[in-house]
């Protein structure tokens, strides 16, 4: 026993090797929690009703990250009382798999969106985008008026392969689709028959009011709505809910 002690003071005076070892411990540890994770088929369990993006949703969270919206808004309803009752049931690991990556923050500035879709009206949304505090006084929110531009579709067929070859189960035929089913999706008197096959409980709809063009704010705004809203939590069995 003081044999050990006494050599265990030649590593606490060796920076070098202690950082050696402390690293060789973090790594075991680390392989230990992780590895197994990757055998396993149910550690994200399966969660009737998500589904991947859709072309337009896909486009609109590209649009909410490069603004940096999840800086102030987390994106992950706390197991908390207090949380449950001001937004809602509290997420499932499941609505987030096909995240990449995913908008769980931790900062508050505004509220969290887990939740959000279906909460207000496209309008709402639109209006609050365009000019925050003349429909919420007390916000702080700058204004995103700008993406009332042109929504740039040339490239959604090679992110949704990017995604693809993240394990989002995109076929090929959703991307082959890809530019059309956009389309589809942001303009309510079109053709959807095959986008509504692909997509389940896709809504269509010009999101941002204007139904003459596709706009990066019809995009940001598909994607608000449709968030939280996949799961039918009334249908989702209380052991599923223990499993996430």
């Amino acid at each position: 026993m003081f044999r050990f002690l006494r050599d265990h003071g030649i590593i606490e005076r060796n920076l070098i090797l202690m950082g050696v070892l402390t690293l060789i411990t973090v790594s075991i540890g680390g392989l230990v929690q992780i590895v197994p994770l990757f055998t396993m088929e149910t550690t994200i369990e399966r969660v009737e009703g998500v589904r991947p993006y859709t072309p337009l949703e896909l486009t609109g969270r590209d649009i909410y990250v490069r603004e940096g919206c999840y800086t102030c808004h987390s994106q992950m309803v706390r197991p908390f009382r207090d949380e449950a009752e001001r937004y809602g049931n509290y997420s499932l690991a499941a609505e987030s798999m096909y995240d990449h990556p995913f908008q769980w923050g931790s900062k508050r500035t505004g509220p969290d969106l887990a939740r959000l879709g279906g909460k207000y009206s496209d309008d709402w949304h639109a209006a609050h985008l365009r000019s925050p505090r003349a429909v919420v006084p007390e916000s702080v929110m700058p204004p995103y008026a700008f993406l009332d531009r042109p929504l740039d579709t040339g490239s959604i067929a090679a992110r949704m392969k990017a995604q693809q070859a993240l394990g989002t189960p995109y076929t090929d035929e959703m991307i082959a689709n890809a530019a059309a089913d956009l389309e589809a999706q942001a303009r309510p008197d079109a053709d959807a028959a095959g986008f509504s096959g692909r997509y389940a409980r896709a809504r269509q709809g010009s999101f941002d009011g204007n139904a003459k063009e596709v706009t990066e704010m019809d995009a940001l705004v598909a994607y608000l709505q449709m968030l939280g809203t996949l799961v039918q939590f009334r249908d989702v069995t209380t052991d599923q809910v223990r499993q996430q």
